[in-house]
């Protein structure tokens, strides 16, 4: 397997790099989660238009680059060195690879305008009851003879407060713990019937409760087929996990670069705390605990075209390590900081919030080593 990055892959990653040195700096960006709008389009507008980013994980066919889940893994690790605000994964990963995979129509007429910046998308599968169940679905969709009526409520739904169009799961068919019966549906948030209750999440993102009365969709709107949407939901939260677990990557290579500037510059007993061994040592464990993960990551990028259980592996595998690097690195950047570490005006701490919310977006670090297991040692029927 080649984990060396090609020379388009190289140049994504170092345009992308510049730009958001240049225009996302702390500041900047915590200006942004402070403002009305929550985001900045004009940096997605940059994303689309100077970039080219919003392309590189779509075929060339439908006016994207050609690329897959390397593209999204490079630029999900750059954003997460920047808390980037903007709905990349929710957009370009989920509601564009739904598309992609399920509509073909859809595609041809959604896609460019994703890749041009003029559309976002929200991923409207999560439910209040369902924890990280793929196939807890409560919501119903009733086929009639104008196409289905909506109804449910979706739960914490990432950058919804800046969406335009929704992903959602419902249930055509089925109990609520069935894996057969549900259907994926795109659906214009300007839809009669949608809702939205938005909220800021402690990481500095916004996400909403949406909810779904009587909403009317139109068959033509449904992605994939009717009631055999869960494999396409499964191969959508495997690339989802790995698309997080370098965001997190990104933002434990930020912590770690921290804490290694402030440990050279911090004295104690007049000298720098760097120079004590305990401090180089957890430094080492921590630097330890992102190329282990860094490493599962790019592994995963790598199997997502794979068979399902394959796929699955090495996706749970890096969410894993991702969950508990995160909680490591944070916390040991958090303790050689000491207090201020976890004052507002800190970087670090920001940064400590965000990766732990990543452990809980998609299964948390426990929820995803039983999965790995139940994958790997399956019960008997």
């Amino acid at each position: 397997m080649d984990f060396q990055f090609s020379e388009e892959q190289s140049m994504l990653r170092d345009t992308l790099a510049r730009y958001l040195a240049d225009h996302y700096d702390f500041e900047a960006r915590r200006a942004a989660e402070r403002s009305e709008a929550g985001w900045r389009p004009d940096c997605w507008r940059a994303f689309a238009r100077e970039l080219g980013i919003l392309g590189a994980g779509f075929p060339e066919a439908l006016g994207g680059l050609g690329g897959g889940a390397p593209e999204h893994m490079i630029v999900m690790e750059q954003f997460g060195r920047h808390l980037v605000l903007e709905p990349y994964l929710s957009t370009v990963v989920l509601g564009g690879g739904a598309l992609v995979h399920g509509n073909k129509v859809l595609a041809e007429q959604w896609v460019p305008a994703i890749i041009g910046g003029e559309a976002t998308f929200g991923w409207a599968h999560a439910e209040p009851a369902s924890r990280y169940c793929r196939h807890d679905v409560q919501s119903s969709a009733t086929h009639d003879s104008r196409g289905y009526v909506l109804s449910g409520h979706k739960s914490v739904v990432a950058g919804a407060p800046f969406a335009t169009h929704f992903v959602v799961s419902a249930r055509t068919s089925g109990k609520r713990r069935d894996t057969d019966g549900i259907t994926l549906f795109w659906v214009p948030r300007d839809t009669p019937g949608v809702t939205l209750r938005e909220y800021p999440t402690i990481d500095g993102n916004r996400a909403a409760e949406v909810l779904f009365d009587q909403a009317r969709v139109p068959a033509s709107h449904v992605i994939g087929t009717e009631g055999q949407a869960l494999p396409l939901i499964e191969q959508l939260s495997d690339a989802a996990l790995v698309a997080l677990s370098a965001e997190a990557n990104g933002t434990m290579a930020r912590m770690l670069a921290d804490t290694i500037d402030y440990a050279r510059q911090r004295k104690q007993f007049g000298v720098a705390i760097g120079s004590f061994q305990v401090l180089q040592h957890r430094m080492a464990d921590m630097a330890m605990q992102l190329e282990q993960s860094l490493a599962l990551t790019q592994v995963a990028a790598m199997q997502a075209p794979a068979p399902e259980r394959e796929r699955a592996l090495a996706a749970c595998a890096a969410k894993a390590q991702a969950g508990q690097a995160g909680r490591f690195i944070g916390q040991a950047a958090v303790q050689i900081h000491g207090g201020m570490g976890v004052t507002d005006e800190l970087a670090v701490g920001h940064y400590f919030k965000r990766v732990t919310a990543i452990d809980l977006q998609f299964g948390s670090a426990e929820h995803h080593l039983g999965r790995y297991a139940d994958l790997l040692y399956p019960a008997a029927a």
